[in-house]
């Protein structure tokens, strides 16, 4: 009876103390699980796209139209390089035929063309020749051909200007200038030259 007594009160002493004993078998069992559990690695960030080109074009011709249909511009190049990053296109030995909203033709040539996403840029570099070609305006007035020459020369289409920080030729009919720096605007007839800017003006004949 006397031992029966003892398991009796060790047993009640136990169920005292038991839910506290499971309570930390639970914690021990979740704090195993989280050390344990495999964790989804983060998502890896994006990678950064690099200056590399996304497709090439080899000994090419490409022609943009107006809303209206007509020829807005045709380029030629051996190769042009796109460049999604910058959304430019690099083109070696261009020729780059304009024609603005007044039929003018602008023909523009140089060793290596960089353009913008939509062709109205053009910076041409090495060798960079610009023409527009002898144009009668609405009025009758002859205008002579204009050709700039210069190692860079920058070309806004769409604005009709040409613009370059570094030497150039412009040769107007038979006259010719040369200067440091020039910014062209052909929709107002307005030339910009700075720096050391020489000229030869040819007497027309009578």
């Amino acid at each position: 009876m006397k031992a029966l007594a003892l398991v009796r009160r060790g047993w009640d002493r136990l169920a005292i103390y038991l839910p506290v004993i499971l309570m930390g078998l639970m914690a021990l069992g979740t704090y195993w699980l989280a050390r344990n559990t495999p964790t989804l690695a983060p998502a890896q960030a994006q990678a950064a796209v690099g200056h590399d080109p996304d497709y090439f074009m080899r000994r090419f011709s490409v022609k943009t139209f107006d809303a209206g249909g007509r020829l807005k511009s045709e380029v030629f190049g051996t190769e042009a390089r796109h460049y999604p990053d910058t959304d430019t296109m690099e083109i070696d030995k261009p020729r780059i035929l304009s024609f603005n909203a007044r039929g003018e033709l602008t023909e523009a040539t140089a060793q290596k063309a960089l353009t913008n996403g939509d062709g109205s840029e053009v910076q041409l570099i090495g060798d960079a020749v610009v023409t527009r070609e002898a144009v009668t305006d609405a009025a009758g007035v002859t205008r002579p051909r204009l050709e700039f020459r210069g190692e860079f020369l920058h070309a806004f289409l769409n604005t009709e200007r040409v613009k370059s920080h570094k030497p150039v030729t412009l040769t107007r009919g038979t006259d010719r200038f040369t200067a440091d720096s020039m910014d062209y605007d052909n929709l107002d007839r307005l030339m910009n030259m700075q720096g050391r800017v020489r000229g030869v003006l040819v007497p027309k004949a009578r």
